[in-house]
């Protein structure tokens, strides 16, 4: 940024933190406008197509507003940290209080995943997802997409109310809040770990690229589409397979 832009910054942000002034807030959002799109597009790139975009837009510009209510510039974190933090948190949140996973995509989930279980067990090894379609009568393509979107739907459920207590409970609060692991827990994480590696050593190239790009370099589908001159549909169907094999490591170790 020019070094007058960041002049003019740092006017709106003495504007806005010495006086509330809501011109400055309005043009501070403005600025930040960017931020919310790019977490819009990261959240969205993994959710079904009937989730409106325009939806998560509005979360996202909450938790923006938000950041901005709230955010302290006398601690040593830069806003763009701090209101990532909070814009993504929004977008979560607001997909938490909406049932956006249809009644048929979960019917056919819970279909999936105990045909996967079947499987397992008879086998004694992980399964393909060309195997779990042949079973099912599906295309190996829709198992996957279904997996997929069950996925996002299971970390976004951790606020679901729980049947299992006489309390008024969500998931969230029967989950232990322990910094130091067990013994025994240590063992079976650095055994996901090594399992985890070994997964994704067995990817293919292209595989193993579009996993690094989206989870560690935090690219999006059509991003990561332009760097390997792909289509977003096909970098879509590539991420969506590794993310079959790598979920059955991960659905073991906490079963």
């Amino acid at each position: 940024m020019p070094e007058a832009s960041l002049y003019e910054e740092q006017k709106l942000w003495d504007k806005w933190l010495c006086t509330k002034d809501g011109e400055a807030a309005d043009s501070l959002i403005r600025l930040y406008m960017p931020l919310v799109r790019y977490h819009v597009s990261r959240v969205g790139s993994g959710l079904p197509r009937n989730v409106n975009k325009d939806d998560l837009m509005s979360h996202g510009m909450m938790g923006l507003y938000d950041a901005l209510e709230k955010f302290d510039s006398r601690r040593d974190l830069k806003f763009d940290t701090y209101a990532s933090f909070r814009i993504r948190g929004a977008i979560i949140d607001g997909l938490r209080k909406e049932d956006w996973l249809p009644r048929s995509l979960r019917e056919k989930s819970k279909k999936v995943e105990a045909t996967i279980e079947r499987l397992e067990q008879s086998l004694g090894r992980y399964v393909k997802a060309n195997e779990v379609a042949n079973e099912l009568g599906m295309t190996e393509e829709e198992v996957m997409h279904i997996m997929s979107e069950s996925f996002y739907a299971n970390m976004l459920s951790m606020d679901e109310k729980t049947n299992e207590s006489d309390r008024d409970e969500s998931y969230k609060a029967t989950i232990e809040d322990k910094r130091t692991l067990t013994p025994e827990q240590s063992v079976m994480e650095g055994a996901t770990k090594k399992e985890l590696v070994r997964v994704i050593q067995n990817l293919n190239e292209k595989e193993q690229m579009v996993i690094s790009l989206f989870y560690f370099e935090e690219l999006t589908l059509t991003e990561i589409g332009q760097v390997l001159g792909l289509s977003t549909s096909r970098i879509s169907q590539i991420h969506s397979k590794a993310l079959f094999r790598l979920q059955q490591v991960l659905k073991s170790a906490i079963s």
